[in-house]
């Protein structure tokens, strides 16, 4: 059985999966990646598991060049390390990429999913409201306003009942990665994908209620307003005020 992350012996002739292939198919690569990802994330695959090539290709049924490229995106994220003549190794969580939106999506998916929700509200705690607070310096007139039409439209929507819908998760997704950007810092701008995930992955686990808490939209409206109003420590407050709530959420779970 060949290594994973081995190549066939020099001068062998390619396989009629590897021959004529100039890129793997994106669908068939999404799918084995997110089947291996999960299970990483998930313990299915403990640190310190072992994987080939031809494991991985037989049991996806799937060309060498696709399971390749899966590996190379893994290594990416930290998840795995490939080495001649031993394998592919499941690296510990230590050494993974835990802000990659991707990895976040996986571990949501597993049993820790409270916990890893948990952490993930934490992080938003310490950013969100310094990027409202940022945002109050820096934002301008139009993008304060779009802040505020998104913010009604959640109470329009939560109001209805709709609060675990997917217009509710699509305009609070745009209030948070507008805010971020809002910012005018690159750095915070860029954690939006993380941001999206716990949202996301929120309403998925069936945590977000249909009928959310009335401060809840007066948080929202309250950051916009005071962003509007350049006034950073109303924005700031108010923001906090926005995660408190979904971490107190949690913390009753």
């Amino acid at each position: 059985m060949t290594p994973l992350g081995s190549d066939a012996p020099s001068g062998s002739a390619p396989s009629p999966a590897q021959a004529g292939t100039t890129a793997p198919a994106p669908v068939l690569h999404n799918s084995v990646l997110e089947r291996v990802g999960t299970e990483i994330a998930q313990g299915i695959l403990p640190a310190g598991s072992v994987l080939t090539l031809a494991r991985l290709e037989e049991e996806s049924g799937v060309s060498r060049t696709v399971i390749r490229e899966v590996v190379r995106i893994l290594e990416s994220m930290g998840m795995v390390e490939s080495r001649r003549r031993v394998g592919v190794t499941v690296l510990p969580v230590s050494a993974w990429n835990v802000l990659d939106p991707q990895v976040i999506r996986w571990r949501l998916s597993g049993s820790e999913r409270v916990a890893q929700l948990n952490r993930l509200t934490e992080m938003r705690l310490a950013l969100e409201p310094t990027a409202a607070r940022l945002a109050a310096a820096r934002a301008t007139p139009e993008v304060a306003n779009e802040l505020l039409e998104l913010a009604r439209q959640l109470r329009t929507l939560g109001e209805k009942g709709e609060g675990n819908q997917q217009p509710y998760l699509d305009a609070d997704i745009a209030f948070h990665a507008l805010l971020l950007a809002a910012s005018g810092n690159d750095m915070l701008a860029s954690l939006h994908g993380i941001v999206t995930e716990v949202l996301a992955g929120r309403t998925d686990l069936g945590l977000s209620p249909a009928d959310p808490a009335p401060v809840s939209f007066d948080n929202h409206e309250g950051v916009a307003q005071a962003i509007l109003d350049r006034d950073p420590d109303a924005a700031e407050n108010y923001a906090r005020g926005v995660v408190m709530e979904v971490w107190q959420e949690l913390s009753e779970i």
